[in-house]
């Protein structure tokens, strides 16, 4: 039940100190106006949230009410307060009106400073929070070569106006949804309006809407709720630092979901083609695009399943192997107490190793660590027969491969799958290895995000939509296509 603010100011301040006891940054300042000092009121507000003290909101709330623009307010009442701001008429510092108390209690906690009148059931609410957060800078997570290079930051709004910079258009929908739990986060999601798929819209907003009454501090959980499938290996959304990216997204029907305190951008649905897509490619001359495009292509085919190749052929094909080339692999695994199977799954389980302590370390050292602990581990294992060169060749590749991917989801998702693809391969050789490319072709098929097929436009086949997968058709070719899906666009609406 809603506790209302009392028109006794004391029995508001109990309610504050029994909400906030013990709180050693919480001010309760009493202050005195009005002719001869007589009327009381309450200022509260937590220390730690409102930095910038320059702000005289007491000043401002009084001479705004005097006939002079300098004065010292000794002649305001409470009615001249109260019929001030029931009005709403233009101050200096704006002001909204709380009616409860639950709300004052959020509005604090959120970096605002609450006035209370003695006699009226109403207070003041001033926006003073002067929160410390990071510049705009450089992305981390998706480092530039060519183009903007204007990161999110864990600011909310800083972050949609940058995207409203880039996307000046009326057509761009923000909504915003306040979390339960004691976190209270606030969380935006966008779109364009036309250019989004209304099924995919529907969907979304079905799925947020169930968005549980829980702490949420990131926006990797705001995607478990969004997700049809939870333990498919297969990310269903991507992420992204870059406002670039983020506005794209908006111009070619896609959803972002942004949240209150991290610089993480949610974008769906997503398909596994744009997975493996870059902001880049759109920055680089056609057939650089396309080039690298291909390139990103076979490093995924090689992430995936190069290990499980060479374990089918070294263990059951070794006919496939040209003469040469066998003669120096049976030579290289000549004492070798492992077999292929074992190789790999050591060599692996040491590279990823390798690759946490490199992501937990400190900055400055965790490369160091990184590289010379895969030089270090990868000779000594050579030196103690343990495993041979080639196969310390073909894990080596099978990892630099994954770096090459845009999304780090997608290359953790290809690590999961490695190993069932070696056991399928070490008991049935290339037949094994043609099961498991099956069964992960059949699940790609159904597996849907947001209601779009996660393999579309190959899966259900839309030659319309072939443009812009695995190669890039030259930018003025797509400029027109998409000044012509506007033109439908503004019809509709």
């Amino acid at each position: 039940m809603p506790v209302p603010i009392f028109t006794d100011m004391d029995r508001n301040l109990a309610y504050i100190r029994s909400r906030f006891n013990p709180c050693s940054d919480l001010v309760l300042f009493r202050w005195n106006y009005g002719p001869k000092l007589t009327r009381k009121a309450l200022s509260v507000y937590l220390d730690t949230l409102v930095l910038d003290k320059r702000s005289n909101f007491f000043k401002h709330l009084l001479q705004d009410l005097v006939a002079h623009e300098v004065g010292d307010g000794t002649e305001v009442t409470p009615d001249m307060i109260i019929r001030q701001f029931s009005n709403h008429v233009a101050s200096e510092e704006s002001a909204t009106l709380v009616d409860e108390l639950e709300d004052v209690e959020r509005l604090v906690l959120s970096g605002c400073l609450i006035i209370f009148i003695d006699g009226w059931s109403r207070a003041l609410c001033f926006r003073a929070g002067r929160f410390e957060t990071r510049q705009v800078d450089e992305p981390v997570t998706e480092p530039v070569v060519q183009g903007p290079r204007e990161s999110t930051v864990e600011n909310l709004k800083k972050n949609i106006g940058m995207i409203r910079t880039r996307v000046q258009s009326s057509a761009v929908k923000f909504n915003f949804i306040q979390t339960g739990g004691s976190a209270r986060t606030t969380v935006a999601f966008g779109y364009m309006e036309g250019a989004v798929g209304q099924e995919a819209l529907d969907a979304f907003v079905d799925r947020i809407s169930q968005l549980p009454d829980a702490d949420v501090l990131e926006t990797s959980y705001i995607e478990d709720v969004l997700e049809e499938r939870t333990w498919t290996p297969f990310p269903q959304f991507r992420y992204t630092e870059r406002t670039d990216v983020a506005a794209s997204a908006l111009l070619n029907g896609k959803i972002i979901v942004l949240v209150e305190g991290t610089g993480s951008v949610l974008i769906g649905p997503t398909t596994l083609f744009e997975l493996l897509q870059s902001s880049e490619d759109f920055y680089q001359r056609t057939l650089m695009a396309n080039f690298i495009r291909i390139l990103r292509f076979t490093a995924l085919m090689i992430a995936l399943g190069l290990p499980s190749l060479y374990i089918a052929i070294s263990t059951f094909h070794p006919e496939m192997i040209p003469t040469v080339l066998l003669l120096a692999v049976v030579d290289a695994r000549e004492g070798i107490p492992f077999p292929a199977f074992l190789e790999a799954v050591i060599m692996v389980f040491i590279f990823e190793i390798l690759r946490e302590a490199g992501i937990r370390l400190p900055r400055p050292v965790g490369s160091a660590v990184s590289i010379v602990g895969a030089l270090v581990v990868g000779e000594a294992s050579i030196n103690a027969g343990i495993v041979s060169p080639s196969m310390v060749v073909v894990i080596a590749l099978t990892g630099i491969a994954s770096f090459a991917l845009p999304q780090y989801n997608l290359a953790v998702s290809l690590r999961l799958l490695q190993l069932p693809l070696m056991i399928l391969s070490a008991l049935l050789g290339i037949f094994g290895l043609i099961i498991g490319f099956s069964l992960m072709w059949i699940h790609l098929i159904g597996l849907k995000s947001l209601g779009v097929p996660y393999l579309k436009p190959l899966a259900p086949w839309t030659v319309g939509e072939l443009q812009n997968t695995v190669v890039r058709k030259p930018l003025k070719v797509l400029m027109k296509q998409s000044e012509a899906r506007q033109t439908r666009s503004k019809r509709t609406r």
